[in-house]
């Protein structure tokens, strides 16, 4: 075969797995994999460039083929639940989740998630209904993303075969707009169900291997924390084994995603490059099969480490590639083995190609390949380890920019000035971590001191990226773009590579692409008229966007303001509230205001003043002073302005808001508490006929209800009171809660709407 075929057989496979995007069929075959079969022939029938370069009709024919079958892999590939699945044991009636023990085999290692709970992969292989007593359990299958308490995680380790007490659920998939797809994710990783765990049970007869990679790992681990201690010693090992692996803190894994950091804490080419590159040095003088030998071990042993990661494995594929070339004293082609590992990777793991992680790691090595010699040509002029410092850098993020945007909308501004700085700190903590781990392995202290001659490089490693969160833009939310910018913006860079007119207008094509993303989001900031009412249980939250004024109404707690309201605002491209409503805030202890005041400007802060000096009022105002915020207090039946918006406090206890919005009346009825609190609602006048009631779905008067006689009512919640939605029916009230619906959405031109639901419209 020649490399030509190699090459065009190669990519038909991949745009094979990418044309599964189209969900469609024809026959029986996946519409995408038929349109690459039409697209192979009609390019070996038409292009007279291939024939003339020694490529067949044949061979297009095969590569259509070749395309068509990569659908199909694809779609055989999806994991999919077994008849004896544990997600058959979930019960689909509404009934209340009952107490199951779960045994089986430890899949991963027990890590720690943001509720500060361990969290590991089990295969299931028995389940008993009634732990306490009953009939006997039966066989199952399946693998479970298990949480349990952190003590009950103490010891737990892979391969281990426990049994787990608690409650089983299945996952939900993203209830908002930019959300997290928990559902997506587990597919993903070939997992249906979760399972929240109450108690570990550790059978006494069976007792853990005394040697595994996970014991290795954690030898290491242990070793550089000893003289380092925390965060540098975790860093330094997740700079050499993956954050994966190591248990790195959340606070420090968030400041280096802001800061453009995020690669330093995968184990990558970086880490195989450095490898390589000593043992090398180190072998020189030996035979090249020697060489070649301890050169695949240790990226066999280093890949043992670090668990079978995409971006790892396509390092040690190159890796691989580069060591043969070595051995046959021949030439290697760096595109050739970035073309092969992918394919080799995807023939793997088809699923792969819609992995976050895969496709980072070969846009940017793709990026490395391509663009750092032109940089390096352009940049001639200044000293070479410099140029390297800013042309690393620059070309991967150029090509990973789209990709990017489409995944987040979030641009970081300073991410290669921060690498330039960085970037000889991240070799050396990488190199001397490599070295540490070696050592580790043949006796901790060793590794320990190695570890710690460390510390003050990654503690101003540390410095940098938490000083770096305090430059003005540091992160920008641009919007998440469309998968057709994003294959326009990549055609346009590879318009720029492949064709020699494009190359001297680099500068048209940069511009084209800047108008790519810039031009539709200024005319959709500028143009949209929506409120949101986003999906959340412990507080309401309303999102409106009214021709690039945004009001939000409410910020739930820490938790919801981080996972729900901030990607809501960052794939809308919103980096500016203009106003900020808070009824009611200074009864909500853990308010998550300061999480979003520290991410996004805002211009006015509503909110009612205690008289008794609240401590999260006090916290609040804090954080508005430096901000140059202009800190408004509500006073009960006085109107404010809110552009074309309107608000009006109409009571306090229970906090009840009237919102003009878009042209519509909005009654928001926030927690009821206390039974005078109910009473109290009937006690309300509304100053013009209301279109929506929006609530916590607590129970609410009937004669408040006949007195709003709402069109529309929302209710915030994942339940409603029965009792009030009887009489909603009996008001010919329509309604929503966000528990059945996700978030919902209002438009003048289609009224309500599910966000991520075309099935409940309501005008």
């Amino acid at each position: 075969m020649t490399p030509a075929a190699g090459i065009i057989l190669c990519l038909a496979y991949i745009l094979g797995l990418v044309a599964t995007v189209i969900p469609q069929k024809i026959l029986g075959f996946p519409a995408g994999g038929i349109g690459v079969l039409a697209l192979c022939l009609g390019i070996g029938r038409t292009v007279p460039y291939f024939r003339r370069r020694g490529v067949s009709t044949r061979l297009w024919v095969f590569a259509g083929v070749m395309g068509l079958l990569a659908s199909l892999y694809l779609t055989i590939r999806i994991p999919q639940p077994a008849g004896n699945d544990v997600l058959r044991s979930i019960s689909q009636d509404g009934e209340k989740p009952h107490l199951v023990t779960i045994r089986g085999n430890i899949l991963s290692t027990a890590r720690l998630t943001r509720s500060q709970k361990a969290q590991f992969w089990l295969q299931a292989s028995h389940l008993e209904e009634n732990p306490s007593g009953g009939p006997p359990g039966k066989a199952v299958s399946g693998k479970l993303y298990v949480t349990v308490p952190l003590l009950q995680a103490t010891g737990l380790r892979p391969g281990q075969t426990i049994a787990v007490t608690g409650t089983l659920y299945q996952p939900q998939g993203a209830t908002n707009p930019g959300g997290f797809n928990f559902q997506a994710y587990l597919a993903q990783e070939g997992g249906f169900t979760g399972l929240k765990g109450q108690q570990v049970h550790l059978p006494a007869d069976r007792p853990p291997r005394k040697w595994s990679w996970w014991a290795i790992q954690q030898r290491i681990i242990r070793s550089q924390v000893r003289w380092t201690g925390s965060p540098e010693g975790p860093l330094i090992s997740a700079m050499v084994l993956g954050s994966r692996v190591v248990d790195l803190p959340y606070d420090i894994r968030d400041q280096f995603a802001q800061a453009g950091l995020a690669h330093a804490l995968a184990a990558s080419g970086f880490q195989v490059s450095l490898i390589l590159g000593v043992l090398l040095s180190l072998t020189r003088r030996l035979p090249v099969k020697a060489q070649f030998v301890i050169g695949a071990g240790a990226i066999g042993i280093f890949v043992s480490l670090t668990g079978l990661q995409p971006s790892v494995l396509r390092a040690a594929i190159m890796g691989i590639a580069a060591l043969v070339a070595l051995t046959l004293q021949r030439k290697i082609k760096p595109l050739g083995s970035l073309l092969l590992a992918a394919t080799l990777l995807l023939l793997f793991n088809p699923l792969w190609i819609w992995d976050l992680g895969f496709q980072f790691s070969f846009l940017a090595t793709l990026g490395l390949l391509i663009t750092v010699p032109v940089l390096t040509q352009w940049l001639d002029w200044m000293p070479p380890t410099l140029t390297a410092l800013i042309a690393v850098p620059t070309a991967a993020y150029l090509w990973t920019l789209p990709l990017q945007l489409y995944a987040f909308g979030m641009i970081s501004p300073y991410t290669i000035p921060i690498n330039v700085i960085t970037t000889p700190l991240i070799a050396i903590i990488s190199l001397g971590g490599v070295i540490s781990a070696v050592l580790a392995v043949l006796w901790p202290p060793i590794g320990s001191a190695a570890a710690g001659m460390l510390y003050y490089p990654t503690h101003w490693l540390i410095q940098i990226v938490d000083s770096s969160r305090q430059l003005p833009g540091i992160t920008i939310a641009a919007g998440t773009i469309s998968s057709l910018q994003v294959c326009a913006i990549y055609g346009l860079i590879l318009l720029v590579w492949l064709h020699s007119r494009w190359q001297k207008r680099w500068w048209a094509a940069g511009i084209l692409a800047i108008g790519l993303v810039v031009i539709p989001a200024v005319w959709t900031q500028t143009h949209l008229l929506q409120a949101t009412v986003l999906a959340t249980s412990d507080q309401p939250i309303l999102v409106v966007q009214d021709r690039g004024k945004v009001t939000l109404v409410n910020s739930g707690n820490e938790t919801t303001a981080g996972l729900t309201v901030m990607p809501f605002l960052q794939q809308q491209g919103i980096n500016q509230i203009t106003w900020a409503v808070a009824p009611g805030q200074w009864q909500q202890p853990e308010s998550g205001w300061p999480k979003i005041l520290q991410r996004v400007g805002v211009q006015t802060f509503y909110t009612e003043s205690p008289s008794n000096g609240k401590a999260p009022f006090q916290d609040i105002s804090r954080l508005l002073q430096p901000r140059s915020v202009h800190q408004q207090s509500l006073v009960i039946s006085r109107t404010y302005q809110a552009g074309a918006n309107s608000i009006k406090l109409l009571s306090s206890k229970p906090p009840v808001l009237e919102l003009r919005i878009l042209g519509q009346t909005w009654i928001y009825v926030g927690n009821i508490g206390k039974v005078k609190a109910q009473k109290d609602l009937t006690q309300i006048q509304p100053t013009s006929p209301v279109d929506v009631l929006w609530w916590t779905g607590k129970p609410l008067p009937k004669a408040f209800l006949q007195a709003i006689k709402a069109k529309v009512a929302i209710a915030s919640a994942n339940s409603v009171d029965p009792a009030t939605v009887q009489l909603l029916n009996q008001t010919q009230t329509s309604l929503y809660w966000t528990g059945r619906d996700g978030a919902l959405q209002w438009t003048p031109s289609q009224g309500f709407k599910a966000v991520l639901s075309s099935t409940n419209d309501v005008s």
